[in-house]
């Protein structure tokens, strides 16, 4: 039995309100969120050996301003057009290794992020005319075409919601709460998350277990919460991609074995 280990564990002071992943690249973009001083920074990591390119970028805009979408090595963030509202304003192109500002447009909206490059459009003109957009300059490229700017896939694939009867004869360490667990099959592992109460409080755990119902990894990703939390991890491209305490990324390369 070969144990699984993190070849990416990546401690934030704050909590990560959001994770991206650069499909065409190799970047995993984190936006962290101090909510008591309303200040959003930015970090970017390489997904495929953990090196960090920059962490705890802030912009001029130090609060009312998030991820977009990232692309080919850059990251896009929008600003939001009030504190009260969730409509986006404008659009910031960040350079993934170097946090630099490659450019900025206050009067563009994302639209989507086709296999071509982001399709924005102008917030001031009306009817709405979607453009393709060069990511690296900002330039206009070419007028939208659905045909051929179709979405981009992100091979993110997520757990389902299962009975517990579902495992059958794999013997969970803990008892889950409700009887439910989120559950994926990748590789030769079978991948568990679950909640369980104790000491009048929930507990949310996941479990790596190999073709033969062996613990591979398992961890305690939050203690002491009041309500279940949402599914607890993610898998890109043979990595597995979680957060502990909401404030740690962590990585694990599930490409090691095959069916």
């Amino acid at each position: 039995m070969t144990k699984l280990l993190p070849y990416i564990k990546h401690q934030c002071n704050l909590p990560i309100w959001r994770l991206e992943i650069d499909e065409t690249g190799s970047f995993i973009f984190l936006e962290i969120r101090d909510t008591a001083s309303k200040q959003v920074s930015f970090t970017s990591i390489d997904l495929n050996n953990g090196r960090v390119h920059f962490k705890d970028l802030s912009m001029p805009e130090r609060w009312l301003t998030g991820i977009e979408a990232a692309y080919d090595g850059v990251l896009l963030i929008h600003n939001y057009q009030s504190e009260n509202g969730p409509v986006h304003k404008g659009l910031t192109a960040i350079d993934g290794i170097t946090g630099r500002a490659l450019w900025g447009n206050y009067t563009l909206a994302f639209d989507q992020l086709s296999v071509n490059g982001p399709v924005v459009y102008n917030a001031q003109v009306q009817p709405k005319r979607l453009m393709l957009t060069d990511i690296k300059t900002g330039a206009t490229l070419r007028a939208y075409e659905p045909v051929i700017d179709t979405l981009l896939n992100n091979h993110i694939k997520t757990a389902q919601l299962l009975p517990a009867s579902f495992l059958g004869t794999i013997e969970l360490p803990a008892k889950p709460y409700g009887n439910t667990v989120h559950y994926m099959e990748h590789n030769s592992y079978r991948i568990v998350s679950l909640h369980t109460f104790l000491a009048g409080q929930l507990e949310q755990h996941l479990y790596i277990f190999d073709n033969e119902g062996n613990i591979v990894h398992c961890d305690l990703l939050q203690a002491g919460i009041q309500k279940l939390q949402p599914e607890a991890f993610v898998v890109h491209k043979n990595k597995l991609i979680y957060l502990k305490n909401r404030s740690e990324l962590i990585v694990l390369n599930l490409q090691n074995t095959v069916l």
